[in-house]
């Protein structure tokens, strides 16, 4: 079982290296398309990298409700936790 602090920092990580993100600029706050410049292929990238670390996969559905930085945290904390 992961803490939310942990699953932050795999986020964290996996921003920074798919999208050569700022670590810094990645917060719980920040927005995935405003703030961090991520679209709709990106997305699917960044679901596929969380697949990985996973090992489950977060549906598109659960996906789109998804805005920012801390909504996919929690949603990611909701599938390891199931």
């Amino acid at each position: 079982m992961q803490a939310k602090d942990e699953i932050l920092e795999q986020i964290r990580a996996s921003l920074a290296e798919l999208f050569e993100l700022d670590p810094v600029r990645i917060t719980l706050a920040s927005r995935l398309y405003e703030d961090l410049e991520i679209d709709s292929i990106d997305a699917v990238d960044l679901m596929d990298g969380l697949r990985r670390h996973t090992g489950k996969k977060i549906s598109a559905e659960d996906f789109r409700s998804v805005r920012t930085v801390g909504d996919l945290v929690e949603a990611v904390y909701r599938l390891v936790q199931a």
